[in-house]
């Protein structure tokens, strides 16, 4: 058999940083509890220890939109520009039933 000349592609990723944002007013990175004027600090010292760039950004739905926006914005200055929105899949839909 050949021996091909390419490298196999790296299979280990690291997962993305998860940040949740509550109703409450409070915020965790990771499971770490993180108030909002700490958060850029923190994710920059975050973001120079780490490879991959992804979050998966929770906020909980009685959040304002502008505030997710700030937060959003906040994780882009902290260095993290792929943002996934994770949502709940219980949630009502748009046909009018619940999930």
């Amino acid at each position: 058999m050949p021996t091909p000349a390419a490298q196999s592609l790296p299979t280990e990723q690291e997962e993305p940083l998860p940040v949740t944002i509550t109703a409450e007013g409070t915020g965790s990175i990771l499971t770490t509890e993180t108030e909002e004027g700490q958060l850029i600090p923190k994710l920059r010292a975050i973001a120079a220890e780490r490879a991959d760039n992804k979050v998966f950004l929770r906020a909980d739905a009685s959040v304002p939109y502008g505030r997710v926006a700030t937060i959003m914005g906040a994780l882009n200055a902290g260095g993290f520009n792929e943002i996934g929105l994770v949502t709940d899949t219980d949630g009502p839909r748009l046909d009018g039933q619940d999930g």
